[in-house]
Order: C-alpha cells, then sequence, then structure tokens
C-alpha cells in the first residue's frame, strides 16, 4: 500500500514557482537590502524605523510635521509612530514644537544632530548602493528603475481601486487561464508572489 502511495506522489506535478520569478526577486533584493542597511546603519545608534522616522523628516522641510501625517506616510498607527518620536526625542534627534497656527497641535521637527544622522546615512547608503550595483551598467539601471516605477504605478492603482473584495477570484481566474494547459502550476504560490 505505502508503495503505490509514494509512486503516486511521484507521478504528481509539483507546483512551480518559475511563473511567479518576478515577484519573489523584488521579494528578495527587498529583503536582503533592508537586513544589509540595518547591518550598516547599526553603528548609529538607531534601527530601521528610527531612522525611516528621519529620512521622512528630513524631506519635509522646515516646517515639521504632525505625528498623524508621519504615522500616514510610514503606513504605521499612531501609537508606533509616538514611541518612535519619543524615543528619536529622548536621544537629541527630534524635537516636538507647537503649531504655529495652532497651540493644541504638536510638530516634530528633526534637530541638528536628527540632520548630522541623516548626513552620515546619506554617505553609508551611498557606498551601499554603489556596491550592491558594482557590475550592473547605467542602461540596465536605468531600464530597472523604468520597470519599477511602472509597476509601482500599476501597483498604487490596483490599490486605489479601494473595494478588493472579489479582486481575488479576479486575478486568480486569470492566472488559471494564462496556465490553461499546464496544470499543476497554478495555486498558492501565485497569491503570494
Amino acid at each position: 500500500m505505502s508503495s503505490a502511495v509514494n509512486k503516486s506522489a511521484s507521478t504528481e506535478k509539483r507546483l512551480s514557482p518559475k511563473p511567479f520569478k518576478f515577484g519573489y526577486l523584488v521579494h528578495d533584493v527587498s529583503r536582503i537590502r533592508r537586513t544589509v542597511m540595518d547591518q550598516t546603519m547599526r553603528p548609529l545608534g538607531i534601527t530601521r524605523s528610527q531612522w525611516t522616522v528621519l529620512s521622512v523628516l528630513a524631506r519635509g522641510g522646515n516646517d515639521g510635521m504632525m505625528q498623524v501625517d508621519l504615522a500616514r506616510l510610514l503606513e504605521v498607527g499612531k501609537v508606533t509612530v509616538g514611541g518612535l518620536v519619543d524615543r528619536l526625542e529622548a536621544t537629541g534627534h527630534v524635537e516636538r514644537r507647537a503649531d504655529a497656527n495652532d497651540r493644541r497641535v504638536k510638530r516634530v521637527f528633526i534637530t541638528g544632530q536628527g540632520f548630522e544622522v541623516v548626513q552620515k546615512m546619506i554617505e553609508i547608503a551611498t557606498k551601499v548602493n554603489e556596491r550592491i550595483l558594482r557590475n550592473i551598467t547605467p542602461e540596465q539601471q536605468r531600464i530597472t528603475e523604468d520597470v519599477l516605477y511602472a509597476v509601482k504605478k500599476n501597483l498604487k492603482e490596483i490599490a486605489a481601486e479601494g473595494n478588493t473584495s472579489g479582486r481575488a477570484e479576479k486575478f486568480g481566474s486569470q492566472l488559471a487561464e494564462l496556465n490553461a494547459g499546464n496544470r499543476g502550476e497554478t495555486g498558492a504560490h501565485g497569491l503570494i508572489a
């Protein structure tokens, strides 16, 4: 009996991630790059979440930013941002000040010390990016950036459609059509990638 089960199991076609290689590569590159950046930024004494807050504030100009806007941009909760800002304020990287027009509102400003850390982050990131892009031609970089911008635009359009009910079924049926005649290559892997 067990040999019959083993025989049928060995003749079954296994799921293949090949049709979804793009999704896996994007995910892996992003994950590994985050790990490398975390390792290289660690000597600055701040976490990834903290240096993300500093980066957003540095790009925001001199008007500071309300915590609710920081939370929206970082796609995290207000409580999470509050904790990050608390820790950054305690170490002197940011400060909270009353809004010029509404004293009830506090704005978060990056300090001189925070800007110094951002400058060091830029120097480190520049070196890491040069290493990451070693042996990749400027033309290949341009094409990759163009493709990723187009993919980002498409993803934003899908996300903006709002009502996602039924979306998985729609995409699932499209995958089934693409793989018609190639049974065994569709399935959960397509929805993950």
